[in-house]
This record gives C-alpha cells, structure tokens and sequence, in this order.
C-alpha cells in the first residue's frame, strides 16, 4: 500500500504539533518527485487575506515539467472556524451560522472541488477547537490528519522511536526524564535526542546522559537565571547573568523572562489546588510537566503579597529602563541581586 501522502491530491493538516505537521508536509513533497523541479511548482499562499479567485487561479495552472504543482495554504480554515468570543488579535474569524448557503468559505470550497487534478493542495492550520464548515466539506475529497502535542505515553514513543530512527537505543528512565524536561516540543527535543546519540556512540543514552546534556543546556540559557532568582541562589544568578551577557541577551529580554515566570507563578498558586495538573498546564500554556512542576515549587515558595511585589519591582525597573532613567544592565544587575539574596 502506497503511504498515505502519495494517495490523494487534497490534504488538511492542523493542529498544535507543528514540526509532525512540518515533517507530513515535507512527505508529501518527496512523493511528489524531484524537488528542484518541484520547487518551481510550489506556491504558499496566506489564508487569512486568500480570495477564492486567487485560489482558482493557484489551483488550475499547469504543472511544469512534473505531474503536480503544489499549493500550500495557510490559515484558511481557521479563518472560517465556528467560535464564540472576540477574535484573537490580528486574526479574522467569521461567525458561520447553520444553512448559511451564500458564506465566503463556500466559494472557496467550491473552488477547491472544482481545482485541476494536477494540483495537490494541502491545507495548513493551527488547533482548531471549534466547529470549521470547510474543513467538514471537503474532509470526504481529502486526508485530514491532526498534530495535536503529544503527551504521556504518546511522547515516550515517539522519543523511542526517534532515536532508534538515528541509530540508537534509550532506557525507559531517560525517555521519561527528556519528556519532563522538553515536554511536547519536538524541535527542541529532536535535536536534544541528536546530540544525545551521538554522544552515547552505540551504546544505549541512559539518564545521565540527559542530565549532563540536557540539564547543561538549560543551565546555559534564561532560564536558569530565572530560576536562580526567583529561588534564592544569588551566585548563580550572577553566572548565569553574565553568561547571557555574553551571548548577547538584553536587559529587558532578561526581565521579560523574570516578569513571565513570576506571572505563571502567581496563576499557578491561584489555581494549583483546583485544576488536574494537564489542565492547569494547558491554562499556563505550558509544554511540559517539568516547566509546571518548576512554577508550583516556586509558588509555593512566595505568598500571593510576596508575588505582587514581586511583579511591582520588576515593573518598576522595566518602566524605569524605558524611559531611560536608569541604564539597564545596572538596573537589572542591582534587581537581581536584591531579588535573589532576598529571604522568601
């Protein structure tokens, strides 16, 4: 049986994954036959601001030199999602009502029903968590595949099977200790499961290999600055600061991150006792548990007051940074010192 992106000229692909959305696309392309000639027969079109004219116009030109010419569009479903609300900022969404027969999105089906045979089309989208009349159309004539992120045993998996796919094996301890540290973000876990391949060179990672990789990285970037400060280790604050000095971060990078954390915290300690643990993630926007279980155990660590003024210091800086009445690697330099020496 031929795999399923070598099967069909209509695909719709959505959802919260989008480097598995990213790598479906890029099978699609392969199955479609010489890249560079292929290239040349490729459109991405913006969905948002697509008419169905254009569309047509896209859908119904003759392949060069290939079978197919591919169109890829972006956003177009989630541009016609049923949803209750005000739209998120920058984004056009139209409220579909039942037996609507004269909506936009009606042209643009008919359009797609109508396109030439030489065109693979692949519809392209985020989470859609409302009803989509178009995606329901035309899910009869496509594949439809959801990327939701994946979770629980879900990412134990695929992290299994990715480093078996570079050559390699991992124990059941340091697949579940990658999930907790990178969670469902599998660009960055990708290329943590590379590194960590190479590293262990024919031998199977086990977890200390993520501990001396992985845990070394993270000591290396914001946030373990973040949480030096916001726990109390000043001299480690200071190495991590001076660090990310060096690497070019700026001040107010540095205190958007501190401010970000205190207010995850703050969500946290207001709601931790009253959500499961994957909803209270998802409401803090988090990918991974470990990412969750940091911002409780520093919640717990601050009374909601201790948080507030929290927030209103680093306001104060940021505002004062701003407007320039102090220099900002001073300003921040003195915050952190105060704040991470502070008894909590």
């Amino acid at each position: 049986m031929a795999p399923w992106y070598n099967t069909t000229v209509l695909y719709i692909l959505y959802g919260k994954d989008d480097f598995s959305l990213h790598e479906a696309l890029e099978h699609i392309k392969t199955g479609l036959g010489d890249r560079e000639i292929l290239a040349a027969n490729t459109v991405s079109l913006d969905g948002q601001r697509l008419t169905s004219d254009e569309l047509s116009n896209s859908c119904n030109t003759t392949p060069f030199l290939l079978a197919h010419r591919l169109v890829v569009v972006h956003g177009l479903m989630a541009r016609f999602e049923v949803q209750r609300g005000k739209s998120a900022p920058g984004r056009k969404r139209h409220i579909v009502k039942s037996g609507d027969q004269q909506g936009e999105w009606q042209d643009f089906a008919s359009c797609i029903e109508q396109m030439a045979p030489t065109t693979v089309l692949v519809l392209i989208d985020g989470d859609l968590k409302g009803p989509c009349p178009l995606r329901d159309r035309l899910s009869t004539l496509a594949e439809v595949k959801s990327f939701p992120l994946l979770t629980g045993k879900s990412l134990g998996y695929w992290i299994a099977q990715r480093v078996s796919g570079h050559g390699g094996t991992i124990t059941s301890r340091a697949v579940s200790l990658l999930a907790d540290l990178i969670g469902g973000d599998l660009w960055t876990m990708g290329n943590e499961i590379l590194k960590l391949t190479l590293y262990a060179s024919g031998r199977a990672i086990e977890e200390n290999d993520v501990r001396e990789l992985v845990s070394y990285a993270q000591e290396a970037n914001i946030f373990a600055l973040v949480d030096a400060v916001l726990e109390g280790r000043g001299a480690v604050a200071q190495v991590a600061l001076h660090r990310l000095y060096q690497e070019g971060a700026l001040p107010t990078y540095i205190l958007a991150m501190i401010t970000r954390q205190v207010r995850l915290m703050a969500l946290a300690k207001e709601s931790g006792s009253e959500l499961s643990a994957q909803r209270l993630q998802d409401k803090l926007g988090l990918t991974s548990g470990y990412a969750l279980n940091k911002a409780l155990k520093q919640a717990r660590m601050y009374s909601f007051e201790h948080i507030r003024q929290l927030y209103e210091e680093l306001l104060q800086t940021d505002v004062a940074i701003k407007t320039g009445k102090r220099d900002g690697g001073s300003a921040l330099e003195l915050l952190i010192v105060e704040l991470s020496t502070r008894r909590v």
